[in-house]
């Protein structure tokens, strides 16, 4: 009979890896966390934080999950949504009270996601960090998974029943388990900042396609908003390179004066613009979630959000009350069945999207514009895209019964 250290492994401590655990507490698992980075880094609070747009969905996970009463006072909701088309006369609205909603989402900075996730951990029975560690091998077996690691005390092998990628787009798990990955370079760059307009923001998220790609001001506290501002690849250095003057008339030009002049900018960060997807979701013994799985355009910020519906699903099905051995292939499958049609179809939706806007053909640039009006003046479609941009058209399951 194999000797098992733990029933489950998940790599990775981050937003995605820290959810599961939160969302199998009281499962009565062991389990391991492997984690490369040697401690926590809160970065202190400032102009220039990362946020995270999160929808109405994944707000009802994390109420689930226990977090959400740690993260509401900083998260700004998103009343309305203003979706445009520069130059062209296509738009449509979004509305919050329209879906009966007190918001279609909320922008949350990352580090108060962390501060809200990482103090539970400690507290979860059967629950071990090890860090710093990190995954050199991966052994699967029809009763079991070694998972070889580098820690700082030399090399150790650790068996499980499930190892749980969710060490991010470069994911080392997803290597050794012999998942190859399909890539698509957009050849855009997303330049990130935050900003403060002249006018107050009234908690409306607009995103503005242009000629050079999407931009998207997503509201923040204190009269800040988060830029996403995508250029072609070979132009980012130059948008980098500018004073915050310049930068912010480049921004003003395509995104227009709705909220005034605009005052000030952070710092700016540049991320080359690249879909990434597994071949496969699981192997032997193994399942991929968030980044690990699926990385994503950000048109539409759904990337953590397909990430956190993986998590709620995963931990729906390992608290199942007659899971005896939490990596069984029947459970794998079954994992794999429930999360391909909404991986399918955000993925599709936010390629399609990105490709279709950055279209400049005038029949192509027509026929969006008019689908634009179609959805904005009819109540159905309206709807449905409400329901996408929510996080509610996939099925997630509830995670309040313990196992």
């Amino acid at each position: 009979m194999s000797r098992f250290d733990y029933d489950i492994v998940i790599v990775g401590a981050g937003m995605a890896g820290a959810s599961l655990a939160c969302a199998l507490d009281g499962a009565g698992y062991r389990i391991a966390m492997v984690e490369a980075s040697p401690s926590d880094h809160d970065a202190p609070p400032g102009y220039d934080e990362r946020v995270l747009a999160l929808a109405h969905g994944s707000r009802r996970i994390f109420d689930q999950l226990g977090v959400w009463g740690a993260l509401d006072a900083q998260a700004t909701p998103i009343e309305h949504i203003h979706v445009s088309d520069r130059g062209r006369f296509g738009f449509t609205h979004l509305h919050a009270a329209e879906e009966g909603v007190a918001a279609m989402g909320y922008v949350t900075p990352a580090r108060a996601i962390g501060q809200a996730l990482l103090p539970r951990l400690p507290a979860i029975a059967g629950l071990e960090i090890l860090r710093p560690a990190t995954v050199v091998s991966v052994l699967a077996d029809e009763d079991g998974i070694d998972v070889g690691l580098i820690t700082g005390e030399g090399r150790r092998t650790i068996r499980a029943r499930l190892l749980v990628a969710a060490d991010g787009v470069r994911s080392a798990v997803r290597e050794l388990s012999g998942i190859g990955a399909d890539e698509h370079d957009y050849g855009h760059t997303a330049l990130i900042a935050n900003l403060t307009p002249a006018q107050p923001h009234g908690n409306v998220a607009y995103e503005r396609f242009t000629e050079t790609g999407p931009l998207a001001l997503l509201p923040m506290t204190e009269g800040r908003m988060s830029l996403v501002y995508t250029v072609h690849t070979p132009d980012a250095e130059e948008h980098l390179a500018l004073n915050d003057d310049e930068f912010l008339s480049r921004v003003q030009a395509r995104f227009g004066y709705r909220l005034g002049k605009l005052r000030r900018v952070g710092k700016r960060s540049a991320y080359p613009l690249v879909m990434t997807r597994a071949q496969s979701q699981t192997a032997t013994r193994t399942v991929l979630i968030g980044n690990a799985a699926h990385t994503l355009h950000p048109i539409g910020g759904q990337g953590f959000n397909l990430g956190l519906r993986d998590v709620a699903t995963l931990a729906a099905l390992l608290r199942g009350a007659d899971v005896a051995d939490p990596g069984n292939a029947g459970l794998l499958a079954d994992y794999a069945a429930r999360r391909g049609g909404d991986h399918d179809a955000i993925i599709r939706a936010t390629d399609t999207l990105a490709k279709l806007f950055s279209n400049a053909l005038p029949l192509i640039s027509h026929a969006r514009d008019a689908a634009m009006l179609a959805i904005d003046l009819l109540p159905a479609p309206r709807r449905l895209l409400a329901r996408h941009a929510m996080g509610l058209a996939a099925r997630v399951p509830t995670l309040r019964s313990p196992r």
